[in-house]
């Protein structure tokens, strides 16, 4: 039986590439697209906008209208609008795939209490690379963390509006959680000035934004002598895109809880 998804942010470059995978994975159809109440995409074909022709299926601002339409909501809009869709698909009983970064705490702790009562995939990055990069980097740092200096860069596009990105910070999360510490009080967002001699139990962050760069993660364990590189390089938003379908489809099961890539991929 095919799972119906509906997609918010489906006019913006995320959204677009959704679409299109939704519409050719087997076993999917798109049953709605949702954009802001501004958007001049409204009342437009889905599918004209994604370049796919015509599917039937216009843009709407209102969560509430289809959903009885839907089974699974992918969003991937902004930080501001993620808790009100959040509510709405609560208030719905539809469980979600959220891949919007760059929220605050608040923002995630009415994800969290959603979790509750529908299941929801929350994952900064939904690369099936990217999660697997997160499995290397727990048993790199256990087995070299505590010698090394650890650096964390990180490079996308001249549009992004968060930094450093939300893929970088979890990084960083499964690093200092592997090594017994908390990122809040050993992060080190770039340096300038004189900064002293480095140290050993912090971990550095830089970032890089440029032209149409779609995303690339590196993190670096250098000690004396030799260092680990583990790195991440997307040339297309279509892994994305692709992660957050398997993840829509996978979800769709669940009666409740607050899931991550790793659970949808069994790592």
């Amino acid at each position: 039986m095919a799972v119906k998804i509906g997609i918010c942010g489906a006019a913006g470059r995320m959204g677009k590439t959704i679409l299109e995978v939704c519409h050719d994975t087997e076993g999917v159809v798109i049953a709605a697209a949702i954009e802001h109440n501004e958007s001049p995409m409204t009342g437009m074909d889905a599918g004209e906008i994604a370049g796919l022709g015509n599917l039937g299926v216009s843009i709407t601002d209102d969560i509430a209208a289809v959903a009885d339409l839907l089974d699974v909501i992918i969003d991937f809009t902004l930080a501001g609008s993620v808790p009100a869709n959040v509510e709405k698909c609560r208030a719905a009983g539809k469980n979600m795939v959220i891949g919007t970064t760059g929220l605050s705490e608040e923002q995630k702790e009415t994800i969290r209490k959603a979790s509750e009562e529908i299941a929801i995939v929350f994952a900064p990055n939904m690369s099936i690379g990217v999660n697997l990069c997160f499995k290397l980097l727990e048993v790199a740092a256990r087995v070299v963390g505590n010698d090394a200096d650890i650096e964390i860069i990180e490079a996308h596009h001249r549009e992004k509006k968060d930094a450093p990105s939300g893929t970088s910070l979890r990084m960083g999360e499964v690093v200092a959680n592997a090594l017994g510490r908390d990122l809040k009080d050993c992060a080190i967002y770039g340096r300038e000035g004189h900064t002293g001699v480095r140290n050993k139990k912090t971990i550095g962050f830089e970032t890089i934004r440029a032209g149409d760069i779609v995303g690339e993660h590196t993190v670096m364990f250098a000690t004396a002598g030799e260092r680990v590189e583990i790195s991440h390089k997307a040339t297309s938003r279509k892994t994305f895109a692709t992660g957050a379908v398997r993840a829509a489809l996978w979800v769709s099961g669940k009666d409740r809880g607050l899931f991550d890539m790793q659970d949808v991929l069994g790592l």
